[in-house]
């Protein structure tokens, strides 16, 4: 039996699965806010009653924001910030008595995806989250490509390609630097971005349903959103080249957005060739919870 843990700012997902990849316990709960012990409590109680449920033990796989740093073994990058310079998979390991595997979380939903999920069929993917956050993750042949400084696909933290001069120095990130491309294409970022142009605050789920009703100015706000989503994709795929982009997270349930980025990446393409195949996730919000299970997958 392989569990899977989504570790993530709200809540917490879990999840176990069977040889064959079928679900036999899945819960969500929300994530303790600011609380570094109670986070690992959490943890363990979630995983003490999927094997409870399932009656055996399995392993233990987890995605989480940020990721671990080779040289300290300690969180950083983490959006989470309560769980930044903590020893997680440590204290984790210690709590459940076993060994673990810890991954980004745009890198476990990139895994899912490549493994059984939309790129199944594909041999290079670039996954991307887009929710409150900007991820991504990079896999070859099904398994992760991770850097020496296990920083590999963090593509919500580079600036904005091809910016235009409104768009320069951009808005200013959590991480320290302005105009990353998080603050451009995340949730919260359509929001603010909505706000500056039109002086309406409105959630960007909220601007989706107004942009289907013709709201004129809803539409210009997923106009640039569209554009700057390009512009970075663009950027990727003239680095890594990948066979199929997979979007992920909250905004990747918008159809508009596989209608456009086709037409609206080309511009940027250094090919002649320059269609990029882009697609939603066949696992839709457990692709993330899947893809930490399956981390168990690679050099087992």
């Amino acid at each position: 039996m392989r569990i899977g843990i989504d570790l993530g700012g709200t809540k917490i997902s879990i999840i176990a699965l069977d040889d064959e990849g079928g679900i036999s316990f899945e819960s969500r709960i929300k994530t303790p806010q600011n609380d570094y012990r109670g986070t690992i409590c959490a943890l363990h109680d979630l995983v003490n009653a999927a094997e409870t449920a399932a009656g055996q033990r399995g392993s233990v796989g987890l995605g989480m924001p940020g990721s671990l740093s080779p040289r300290s073994g300690l969180v950083q990058n983490a959006n989470s910030t309560w769980l930044n310079g903590q020893p997680l998979k440590d204290d984790l390991q210690d709590a459940l008595s076993r060994e673990i595997r810890l991954a980004n979380d745009a890198n476990c939903f990139a895994l899912s995806e490549a493994t059984d999920g939309a790129a199944r069929d594909h041999n290079s993917v670039f996954g991307v989250i887009l929710g409150t956050g900007c991820g991504g993750g990079l896999i070859q042949n099904k398994q992760l490509i991770n850097g020496p400084r296990n920083i590999t696909g963090e593509w919500g933290h580079v600036p904005l390609p091809w910016a235009t001069p409104s768009e320069h120095p951009g808005p200013s990130c959590w991480c320290g630097q302005q105009g990353c491309m998080e603050t451009f294409v995340s949730g919260p970022a359509i929001s603010a971005d909505h706000r500056q142009h039109t002086g309406q605050h409105y959630p960007a789920s909220e601007l989706h349903q107004r942009a289907k009703k013709g709201d004129r100015q809803a539409l210009a706000s997923f106009d640039r959103h569209t554009s700057r989503l390009a512009r970075g994709l663009a950027m990727v795929v003239n680095i890594y080249d990948p066979d199929i982009i997979v979007l992920g997270g909250g905004l990747s349930q918008m159809p508009h957005l596989y209608e456009q980025l086709p037409t609206a990446i080309a511009p940027y393409i250094f090919a002649d060739d320059k269609t990029v195949l882009i697609a939603p996730p066949l696992h839709g919000d457990a692709s993330g919870v899947r893809g930490a299970a399956w981390l168990w997958n690679e050099n087992s």
